[in-house]
């Protein structure tokens, strides 16, 4: 346990209901803010990510040279540098945010300087040589510590290059688009399994033109981009802990505004479907490139089935994995996941947490190296729960604990502001106890 940390107690609840309009997407945010600091002219962003994350891509937007305002709200506006960023007076510091460092890394790959990008424990412990070997092929000078942050960039004239990622990851093939952009040439990014596409389309609201095929995107180089206005929509994997939370409790009803509703991430609400809980879509919109709707979760339901999730359907839910995971024990028949190895190098090993957790609360679960066999049926009992300082594991048992038998004491709760601070807030809004 991690003695020092924030401890949050929760109590069961008798059902979920209310109406949200959550903060902006954090995988938009992060986009947004990098290529509004990159592009010509002045973003506009409402609705922009409350998560600490987020903030450590406009503190590096500002180091770079970029005039980052933040008004009342969720408002940011972002001067950009036309393409042409400063030589920061220090390093980098990504915090906590992998997004961070690999995506700006991209950007910064055909950039004039050395730039060190730094970040906290957990993420000097991810893995960095994903995005070395594609910008390093490219043309940058690109020195990791032992495979890992701080890593240093020597700028350098790209050439334009066809390449596969090796593991889906949408952090990945952003950074190399984001470098082909600077690259003379037309640089293409394969991937066997789709992974998320706000950078595709994060770089056509900016302007840009970017081809994509079915397993393929390409993008030509020494295109210039232009500030946008835009709403980030709000952030359906934190929209994931509530949609699972409500799925917990006959007679639920929560309703969510404005949420972001991307066909490569909106996979969630079928999962959901297919284990029982009943859904609606409605006001569906196009903005910037991003759908945009009503999301409304309401019971009774019929009983929660059970599922596999494997494939590309593990790749576009990476994040909301720890989260119906730890809800598997209330439905019918369970869930096992598979393809999810990733889980094991995020913030934290989210694979061994999940499963330790869900045994401290008396589920019967199997560990698999790529994934998770959770039993349906099962009655959980409250527990004190180890975080590992990891945000999704902090929030995903916190809604595990709703329906428990008794208190269960997160440990590390605080991490929840990496991505989400309002969650403990908005749980205690929609929980009826």
């Amino acid at each position: 346990m991690h003695g020092t940390t924030t401890e949050r107690l929760i109590t069961p609840a008798r059902g979920i209901g209310g109406s949200l309009r959550l903060p902006g997407d954090k995988s938009i945010s992060h986009r947004y803010a990098l290529l509004g600091a990159f592009a010509h002219g002045t973003t506009k962003l409402t609705n922009y990510s409350t998560g600490a994350d987020c903030a450590n891509s406009l503190g590096c937007a500002a180091a770079l040279g970029a005039t980052v305002t933040r008004g009342e709200g969720r408002a940011v506006e972002i001067t950009g540098t036309g393409g042409a960023f400063a030589q920061p007076s220090g390093h980098l510091d990504c915090g906590n945010s992998g997004s961070t460092i690999r995506m700006l890394s991209g950007l910064l790959a055909a950039q004039t300087g050395i730039f060190t990008l730094i970040g906290d424990a957990s993420l000097s412990r991810r893995p960095m040589e994903r995005i070395r070997k594609p910008l390093s092929q490219m043309g940058a000078g690109i020195t990791l510590t032992e495979g890992h942050a701080p890593l240093t960039i020597q700028g350098a004239p790209l050439t334009a290059i066809d390449y596969t990622t090796p593991v889906p990851s949408a952090q990945v093939k952003t950074a190399v688009l984001f470098a082909g952009l600077q690259a003379p040439g037309t640089t293409t990014v394969r991937e066997a399994l789709r992974t998320r596409d706000h950078g595709e389309l994060a770089l056509r609201a900016f302007g840009a033109t970017v081809d994509r095929t079915a397993d393929s995107v390409s993008i030509a180089g020494g295109q210039q981009l232009q500030a946008i206005e835009a709403a980030v929509p709000g952030d359906i994997s934190s929209a994931a802990f509530f949609l699972c939370a409500a799925a917990l409790f006959p007679g639920s009803n929560l309703i969510f505004d404005g949420l972001g509703l991307n066909p490569t991430r909106a996979t969630l609400l079928d999962v959901l479907t297919a284990l029982g809980a009943h859904i609606g879509v409605l006001d569906l919109e196009d903005k910037a490139s991003e759908l945009i709707g009503t999301v409304q979760v309401n019971g009774p339901l019929n009983g929660m089935t059970g599922t596999t999730i494997s494939g590309a359907l593990a790749a576009q839910l990476i994040d909301e994995l720890p989260v119906l995971a730890a809800i598997a024990p209330y439905t019918q028949h369970g869930i096992r996941i598979r393809d999810a190895k990733e889980l094991r190098i995020k913030e934290s090993d989210r694979i061994a947490l999940v499963a330790q957790n869900l045994r401290a609360m008396g589920a019967e679960v199997e560990e698999f190296e790529d994934g998770l066999d959770v039993p349906g049926g099962q009655k959980l009992h409250g527990a004190e729960i180890d975080s590992g300082d990891d945000h999704r594991i902090a929030m995903a048992f916190s809604i595990a604990a709703l329906r428990a038998e008794g208190e269960t004491v997160i440990h590390g709760a605080e991490s929840a502001s990496v991505s989400f601070p309002e969650f403990y807030d908005l749980l205690d809004k929609i929980a009826e106890r």
